[in-house]
Parts: C-alpha cells; sequence; structure tokens
C-alpha cells in the first residue's frame, strides 16, 4: 500500500476544511413561537409571567416573561417538537407538550392561567391589644423591637410592641375591589343665570398613571377613573415664569373647539419654581403600609425601590424618619439626617409586607413624629404610601378626613403615593390628600417613582401656595353659555371664592396647572339649556373691549392665613384665534383623549385619530419623553376601545 506524501495529506485537510466552511454556511430551518398569557375567570393579561420552552430530550432552549401586555414570543427555534411551561405566583403552572415547529408557520397561544387555590404570603400577629385602639400609646425610647423581625424589623425605637411570630394566612386575591369617586361630568351654564365657575386648583397627576396602567393591560380603564384635569396637568407647558416677585404667571388663549363647533378657553397658572439647592430643609416621615394586601411585587417592592429614589436626592439638611402600619402602627426609624443614607436605605430593605391595615393609627404617629422634629420655615410633611386599603380601626371615609383636617393644622403637609392594582382605594388616597393640604400620585412603574420624587421632586414635596381657588366670570354679551372641562370633584361656591376659611388645593415649586372651557358664543348656541327670561337681572354693565372673561386666583402662603389676589381678563379677538401655542393644542389633544375614554356626552367630533394628530402635530420640546409615550398611549387605545 503506497503512503500519501505531504501534500497530498495538505490538499485533504483544505477539502475537509472547505466541507465545514460550506456546511456552517447552510441555515438550520426555524420558526417562532408566540401568543399571550391572560387569566382564566377575568381574560385579563397577566404581566410578568416565566415560559420557559425545552425540546424533546428536557433541555432547555429559552426562559422569557411575558410583557406588559401578556405577550411573549420565542424567535429563531430550530424545526422540532418542543414542550411549554408557564408559571406565575398566584396561578396554577401551565404545561403543554409535542408543540411542533415548522418553517414559517408561526405557533400562536392563547394561554389561560386559572388561579391557584391558595397563595401564601406572611402575616404579623400583634402579641396585645394595642391593635383594636384607635389612639398610638406613647411608650418610652427604650422600648426597642428585635431586629430582623420581618416587615417592622430595623431595630429602631418603637411607640408599640411586636413579637416577631409570623403566620401563612394571608390569601392573595386579585379580583377588582378598586373604587373611585362618582364623577358626574359637568354640562352647559348659562351665563345669564350662572356666570361665576369657581374650583379649586388640581395639580394631582394619579389619574393620568392609573389610565395607563390599564391600557398598558389591555384594558379599559373604569370610567370614574378618568379625571380629565389630572390627565391634563400630568404634562408640564411652557409658560411664561413669574415675574416682578409674584409667585404665579397667567396664561390665556381662545381658539376654535377641537372636538365641536364651540370655542375653547384656555387658562394656565405657572408656579414659581425654586431650584434645588434652595429648596427648603425638609423634615420628612415617611408612612409606609406594609399589611398583607401590599404583598405584591408592584406594591411593597415597587415602593421600597422608589423610596430609595428619593432619599438619593436628599441632602444632610434633610431629615427622614420611617413610620410603618400593619395590625398595628410603629416607628422603624427614628429620625435621621439623611446624610446617614445607608441607615436609612437599610431600614427600607428590611421591610416586608404582612397583617391587617391600621391606617388611621400609622397617620396619627406619623403626624406626632413630624409635628416632633419640626422645622420652622421647612417642609414639613407626611409621605403617605399604600394601596389604601385600611380595614382596622378607624377606616371610614369621614373619620379619615376628620382626622386629616384636624392634623393639617400643625402646618405638617401630605403627599399621598398610591400603589398597586386589584383593590386600590383612588377615592380614599384622594380624599386624604385633598383634606391634607397635599397632592396624590399614583405609581405604577420605576419611571413614573423617577418623575414623582425625583425629577419633580420639588413640585411633589414643597408647596410655594395652599388653598388656591379660581373664579372666572363670562361676559353674557360675548358667551352664551359654558362647560368646564373637568374639576368635576373640585367645584366650589362662588362665594367660597373670598372665603379665607375655606380649603382649597396647593401648588408646588414650578407646578403648571391647567384649565379648559369649552364655550359658547352669543347667537350660535343650538343644544344650550335655557330658561325663561329673568325679571330681574337685567344689568346696565357693558364690558370693556370686547372683554369675553376676567380670571381670577386666590392663594396664601404656605404658613399664611389671608389670601391674595390675582385678576387677568381675557378680550376675544377672532383674527388671533388661529394663532395658537403647543400648550393650547396639546392640552385639547388630551382633554379628547380624557372624553373619549369616559365616552363624555361632550365628545362631539372627538376621534382617536384626530387626538393622534393633533398630539403628534404639538408635541414640542419633549425633553423627558412624556408626551411621546402619551401618543403611544392613545394608538395602543384606539385598538382597545
Amino acid at each position: 500500500m503506497k503512503t500519501p506524501n505531504s501534500k497530498s495529506f495538505h490538499g485533504l485537510a483544505c477539502i475537509i476544511t472547505i466541507c465545514f466552511v460550506q456546511m456552517s454556511l447552510i441555515q438550520v430551518p426555524t420558526g417562532s413561537i408566540k401568543g399571550k398569557v391572560v387569566s382564566k375567570e377575568m381574560g385579563q393579561a397577566i404581566v410578568g409571567s416565566t415560559l420557559k420552552l425545552t425540546d424533546s430530550r428536557q433541555k432547555v432552549f429559552k426562559i422569557i416573561k411575558s410583557t406588559n401586555l401578556g405577550e411573549f414570543e420565542f424567535e429563531n427555534i430550530p424545526v422540532g417538537s418542543y414542550h411549554l411551561t408557564v408559571s406565575k405566583k398566584g396561578f396554577k403552572t401551565y404545561f403543554k407538550k409535542d408543540i411542533q415547529v415548522k418553517v414559517d408557520e408561526p405557533v400562536n397561544l392563547m394561554i389561560k392561567l386559572g388561579k391557584a387555590i391558595e397563595t401564601i404570603a406572611p402575616e404579623l400577629t400583634v402579641t396585645d391589644d394595642l391593635a383594636e385602639k384607635e389612639e398610638v400609646n406613647t411608650l418610652s425610647n427604650d422600648n426597642k423591637f428585635d431586629r430582623g423581625l420581618g416587615a417592622l424589623g430595623s431595630g429602631a425605637n418603637y411607640r408599640k410592641s411586636y413579637s416577631g411570630e409570623f403566620k401563612s394566612s394571608y390569601a392573595y386575591n386579585d379580583r377588582q375591589s378598586e373604587s373611585y369617586q362618582i364623577i358626574d361630568e359637568n354640562n352647559y351654564k348659562l351665563t345669564t343665570v350662572s356666570p361665576l365657575s369657581t374650583f379649586s386648583i388640581d395639580v394631582d397627576a394619579a389619574s393620568y398613571s392609573n389610565m395607563r396602567r390599564f391600557i398598558m393591560m389591555g384594558q379599559k380603564a373604569p370610567i370614574d377613573a378618568i379625571r380629565i384635569e389630572e390627565m391634563i396637568n400630568y404634562f408640564s407647558y411652557d409658560y411664561q415664569s413669574p415675574k416682578n416677585d409674584q409667585p404665579f404667571s397667567i396664561t390665556t388663549e381662545v381658539g376654535d373647539c377641537p372636538w365641536s363647533q364651540n370655542k375653547l378657553v384656555h387658562i394656565g397658572l405657572q408656579g414659581e419654581s425654586i431650584q434645588k439647592d434652595n429648596l427648603p430643609s425638609s423634615n420628612l416621615v415617611f408612612l409606609l403600609d406594609v399589611s398583607g394586601s401590599m404583598n405584591n411585587p408592584d406594591k411593597l417592592p415597587l415602593l421600597k425601590k422608589s423610596f430609595k429614589m428619593l432619599v438619593n436626592e436628599l441632602n444632610e439638611k434633610d431629615r427622614i424618619a420611617i413610620v410603618v402600619y400593619a395590625g398595628a402602627a410603629g416607628m422603624v426609624l427614628e429620625s435621621t439626617p439623611a446624610s446617614e443614607k445607608d441607615k436609612i436605605l437599610e431600614a427600607l430593605d428590611k421591610l416586608s409586607a404582612g397583617g391587617s391595615t391600621a391606617g388611621g393609627a400609622g397617620i396619627k404617629l406619623a403626624y406626632d413624629i413630624a409635628s416632633e422634629n419640626f422645622i420652622e420655615g421647612g417642609n414639613n410633611r407626611v409621605i403617605l404610601a399604600t394601596d389604601g386599603d385600611f380595614n382596622v380601626g378607624m377606616n371610614s371615609d369621614n373619620d379619615m378626613q376628620r382626622l386629616i383636617e384636624k392634623k393639617r393644622e400643625s402646618g405638617v403637609f401630605l403627599t399621598c403615593l398610591g400603589f398597586g392594582r386589584g383593590n386600590l382605594k383612588d377615592s380614599k388616597m384622594e380624599l386624604l390628600a385633598d383634606k391634607g393640604n397635599g397632592n396624590y400620585a399614583y405609581i405604577d412603574n420605576l419611571f413614573e417613582a423617577k418623575k414623582v420624587l425625583v425629577t419633580e421632586m420639588g413640585g411633589t414635596l414643597v408647596t410655594i401656595a395652599k388653598d388656591v381657588k379660581i373664579q372666572v366670570e363670562f361676559n353674557p354679551e360675548i358667551v352664551d353659555s359654558y362647560r368646564l372641562v373637568g374639576y368635576e370633584n373640585r367645584l366650589l361656591n362662588a362665594e367660597d371664592f373670598n372665603d379665607d376659611t375655606k380649603d382649597a388645593g396647593e401648588i408646588g415649586s414650578g407646578h403648571s396647572v391647567t384649565a379648559l372651557y369649552e364655550v359658547v358664543l352669543k347667537g350660535e348656541g343650538q343644544n344650550t339649556p335655557s330658561v325663561d327670561p329673568l325679571r330681574y337681572q337685567n344689568s346696565t354693565t357693558k364690558s370693556d373691549q370686547n372683554e369675553m372673561l376676567t380670571v381670577k386666583f386666590r392663594y396664601k402662603a404656605p404658613t399664611g392665613d389671608v389670601s391674595q389676589l390675582i385678576e387677568r381678563h381675557l378680550k376675544y379677538e377672532p383674527e388671533k384665534t388661529s394663532d395658537l401655542s403647543n400648550n393650547y393644542m396639546f392640552s385639547a389633544a388630551v382633554a379628547e383623549f380624557g372624553m373619549l375614554l369616559r365616552n363624555s356626552d361632550h365628545k362631539g367630533d372627538a376621534t382617536f385619530d384626530h387626538v393622534l394628530m393633533l398630539a403628534q402635530s404639538s408635541k414640542g420640546e419633549d425633553l423627558n419623553g412624556y408626551r411621546a409615550e402619551f401618543i403611544r398611549l392613545v394608538d395602543l387605545a384606539k385598538s382597545i376601545y
């Protein structure tokens, strides 16, 4: 047998190499598996479920999570047979075997997860009878809670004593039991009968982020969850900054209403912005709900991450205390300089959920601690974070209202932050914020937490004016009738405007407030309300130079008791109604969107496509991307509604 020489071996090696290269260039046939995960009982999208795909030999191919809409997709899967396992806490595990993946034939699955019989979460056991009492007994600072005992275990001084015993008896339930205040939409009013429109300022934005949560889950939002003024005021507007030492600037515009044949009046109020380095010292008390209802990823875990963001924004002149409440209330961190960040962050890290909700006792304790550490001329504030599910002791809205009204006299302001879904008590959270000289935001994700607690920290935490009211007087010679868009639960009597004892809304540093009126000009009304002619109300007063309306603002300094008045007039000049700002157009787009979501009787010719066109054309400078997100949200809502 002849032995091959070295050249022959070299040639053979080259041939083999070429063959391997050619084989490697051959594409393996692939397909895909996609679909959606929903709950079997409710049909709603399940966010964050774990999907594990294995091949016929039980080798894991890939593990992914379902999106905010419950959707998923496995791409570039080699042709063959696969098994799919889907799991999510609180639901029965789903298993589907022998899924055949073929070329150019995507497998589409609708996966329905049934509820688990019971999902366990920890519950605190209170060893004394304090949970049944309304008052929080003040104990000595020597009464310490043992370290590492779950929901309340940070080793700080306590006002109550607990055991570290836990029970596994809290069953998770995601059925909708959320509560919202009923909104009776504003209708038209005749200027000859009701020329004055009076309401309290509102810069809360909870309705917008809460609405967004529903849309992102592929659901329609409850009608009463849509507060149009909060949607409008979620966004900042390019209003002129205050001048001449005034705390506010006022902007007015009038133009054609985008959804009807009427006119739309735009009123903008811009508050003075205080630079971060010039913010007053803060005495903050974090009042955190650690009850069993908070034992979900979008509640306590998100809460802890959100408050860590805020802690990292504070400086050495600020102080923080932490109060928690479950079956009863306790202090886990005494008032501590913000410079001791590690100590504060450690206290937050140790929080866990369990027990019922003694919210009334927690509020009392938080206000007591804020008063003990009161900073004259500073920002003294309780920040309440909860899903609003008060269910032990003081739990009626009326009881809570009386408590908060009494506590606000101390000069301590209140911020309410709502978390979670399923049992959000939106109506109660809004009420507490309104009566506590404060504001209310809903945190549905970390981006919203950053907006509220970092980007807009001054507006959220520092009040520049309280008891702010608006009163608009319409000229019946020009305006036949008018309708205030939104603010239904902020309406005041005309005489309340000059009454300094009447509580109203608050404005934070740099906040802007926007209000819209849809108006019918004299002689152009077709479907406006009517009454018989009034015998005694004929006026001989004539308007000056086509004044359409007069707008008045009243406000008090944060520690003041006497209000100040600002007054402006708006002329109706038809030739200028086409020269409208992006502020006007974008706020109108948001209002139109809100009316579509509410299926308003006044939506007129409104459509989602028109909202998109209007918003896209008036997006303007969008540094934080909030307006771009709005446009995407409208596009998504269009497919849902």
